[in-house]
């Protein structure tokens, strides 16, 4: 969600620019540059599809071969494992079941009847681009100067020091998608990050993860743009349309030129209706936030005019009204447990939603577009099942951790890398000291790739920010040469 700023001083925020080209290598003698022939062309000319030009750098954390035995393990792949094992290597999930075979060199973790869960994905975040402590300077998150604004990466955004990161990963988090706010009917790009520390956000980004792309509904576009337009909901449906209209031309013609047909210089590039043509590829996910019935049917009949699919409706608090048309179309919802009644079109929501929209057949997530409920995920599925069992829909804890795990990777097009505990999957795991949907349950081990990169009863395994004052016991065993520091070191 996350509309901040008063429209006056969106207005009044001075314009900048940059090149965006690298510095130059230091060089102890004078270069001439190499001439450059006619046919020759940089990168940043070119419209390319799944172009990368930020790519990530992340690299795992250094991790040991992993048994967690004697736990009750939500697998979101099938049913409870009571009493179970889990058997992490080399970064990823070797085995799990009632037994696994623990080899010699594995650290063996008796969880004593605890529980064990995939990491929790959160598919609306704005860490990173509203970052703490808040306030204008780090406020980042709207590029609120035109309605559609499709030439915008939310990666650009992002703090790495944001001290809410480790907050997020303290609450088994593990995977989140940092998006640009709603003020704009298009927003820009998702950036999908994993929750560890970096000096830069391309640490963080997690590596071939699908770009998102932002849309918004309703109010927050009609309130920002009241003096300029578009100022009613037919306003914002023509805005939307003559986008991908243009977006369509784009694309066809780089698809042509592309393609081969190069007897003429290249079209000329576009940084938004390039995003957009992308869209129109298959090649970014669309993460429309919308909460009335009406308006997500239409947001679906404009996906239909134009080619492309929505892969989440975002906080959807009139989902369960069309809970049939997401399943239909396979829509995902991400969506609240009981927010509502704080604006006008949030006014029918009902704490029942994502129980009816899981029973409809449809994609159920579980979201927080909010720091401290991004801390509490897990409270807020559990929330969603007591508010199903009062409306006579029974949902089991099997059920409801994939609205936190593997339903949310799928949101993100990662299902097939995270999102549940089976053999071959990254060992993103989380131990709980209890019952995960229990109010008193906390994470204690988090592990990502395998690493442990959280221990709540060890300070040298919390991660601290730069951003934070403070001293940061190093009172540790002398690391093995060669590895990382643990999450407790400065990033």
């Amino acid at each position: 969600m996350r509309y901040r700023l008063p429209l006056l001083a969106l207005l009044a925020l001075p314009a900048a620019c940059t090149t965006g080209r690298a510095a130059p290598a230091p060089s102890t003698t004078a270069a001439t540059p190499a001439a450059r022939t006619d046919t020759a062309r940089v990168a940043g000319a070119l419209s390319t599809p799944n172009a990368d030009p930020f790519p990530s750098t992340y690299r795992p954390f250094p991790s040991r071969p992993t048994v967690i035995r004697n736990v009750h393990i939500l697998t979101a792949a099938g049913p409870t494992i009571r009493n179970g094992a889990i058997y992490l290597r080399d970064g990823k999930i070797v085995a799990v079941g009632a037994t696994v075979d623990a080899p010699a060199d594995a650290h063996v973790i008796d969880g004593q009847g605890k529980w064990v869960t995939p990491g929790i994905v959160d598919t609306h975040s704005h860490l990173g681009v509203y970052p703490a402590p808040g306030g204008q300077a780090l406020s980042d998150g709207n590029e609120a100067t035109n309605p559609v604004t499709a030439h915008v990466w939310a990666e650009h955004s992002v703090w790495p020091q944001d001290a809410q990161f480790p907050r997020n990963l303290a609450g088994g988090v593990t995977t989140l998608q940092v998006l640009p706010g709603s003020a704009n009917l298009i927003g820009g790009r998702s950036v999908v990050l994993k929750v560890v520390p970096g000096r830069t956000v391309q640490e963080m980004k997690f590596p071939g993860a699908p770009y998102g792309l932002k849309m918004a509904c309703g109010e927050n576009p009609k309130r920002v743009y009241a003096s300029r337009g578009p100022a009613t909901r037919m306003g914002n449906v023509a805005g939307y349309r003559a986008a991908f209209i243009g977006a369509e031309a784009y694309r066809r013609r780089w698809d042509t030129w592309n393609n081969g047909n190069r007897s003429a210089d290249p079209p000329t590039r576009d940084l938004g209706q390039e995003t957009l043509a992308e869209v129109l590829r298959g090649n970014i996910l669309v993460h429309n936030h919308c909460y009335r019935a009406d308006e997500m049917a239409q947001m679906i009949d404009i996906a239909r005019e134009f080619g492309y699919s929505i892969r989440s409706f975002h906080h959807g608090v009139e989902a369960y009204k069309v809970a049939d048309l997401l399943a239909r179309h396979d829509i995902s919802a991400s969506i609240w447990a009981d927010w509502g009644a704080f604006k006008m079109e949030a006014l029918d929501a009902v704490k029942g939603n994502i129980a009816l929209v899981h029973n409809a057949g449809a994609r159920a997530i579980v979201h927080s577009d909010d720091p401290s409920g991004s801390q509490r995920l897990n409270q807020e599925a559990a929330k969603g099942m007591a508010a199903g069992r009062a409306i006579g829909i029974a949902i089991s804890e099997d059920d409801a951790i994939k609205w936190l795990t593997i339903n949310a990777a799928w949101a993100l097009g990662l299902e097939d890398r995270i999102g549940s505990l089976e053999a071959g999957k990254n060992a993103d795991v989380v131990l709980w000291s209890a019952n995960p949907f229990s109010v008193y349950a906390r994470p204690e081990r988090v592990w990502i790739d395998g690493s442990l990169r959280y221990d709540r009863f060890d300070p040298t395994e919390q991660w601290r920010t730069d951003f934070e004052l403070g001293f940061v016991p190093v009172n540790r065993p002398e690391a093995p040469s060669g590895s990382r520091p643990p999450s407790g070191g400065s990033n």
